[in-house]
């Protein structure tokens, strides 16, 4: 995706779906990590592929690894600041990496159906989700699973809340 931040949106409403199964911040920060590739290819004016090795099942493996090492390693600081947001999750290593490779494999899923210079499977050069989603219908995707993942981690979060005392039933349970 060209502007990163659509990637958010079904990585939150799976995060909220799915908590607390796999870790939510992890699976926001993983859907993301991938475009620093083509971050740095537009601002470095770099002559490579926008989309090029981190955009592959291969390398999306790798960095969902290292991505879960790091942020199994910053659990503790991690933690303090997701609570100030109100999610209060005890991270387990199991569910940083699941929401890792969910993060980037998704990434990578999504971002094929658009973009003709990216080789999922690399080594095996050549695209073949290309056109077989509409771009829109990838954008759309995007937009609306944001809208209702917020809304959810809203009612999950704000409304219901994970607070001790907190006499509401959370549906999500």
């Amino acid at each position: 995706m060209p502007f990163t931040p659509f990637h958010f949106g079904p990585a939150l409403l799976t995060g909220v779906l799915l908590f607390p199964f796999i870790d939510l911040v992890a699976i926001m920060v993983s859907s993301v990590i991938l475009d620093i590739e083509p971050f740095l290819v537009l601002f470095l004016r770099l002559q490579a592929p926008l989309h090029g090795l981190s955009h592959t099942y291969l390398v999306a493996t790798i960095v969902a690894i290292l991505t879960a090492g790091v942020l199994w390693l910053l659990r503790t600081p991690i933690t303090d600041i997701a609570s100030m947001f109100g999610v209060t999750q005890e991270p387990s290593k199991q569910g940083i990496f699941l929401a890792c490779l969910f993060g980037t494999y998704s990434h990578v899923l999504m971002d094929s159906f658009i973009y003709a210079e990216m080789n999922p499977f690399f080594p095996i050069v050549g695209n073949p989700f290309l056109g077989l989603v509409a771009v829109a219908v990838i954008y759309q995707f995007c937009l609306y699973s944001g809208i209702v993942g917020f809304l959810l981690y809203f009612i999950r979060f704000y409304i219901i809340g994970k607070r001790p005392g907190s006499d509401v039933v959370d549906p999500f349970q």
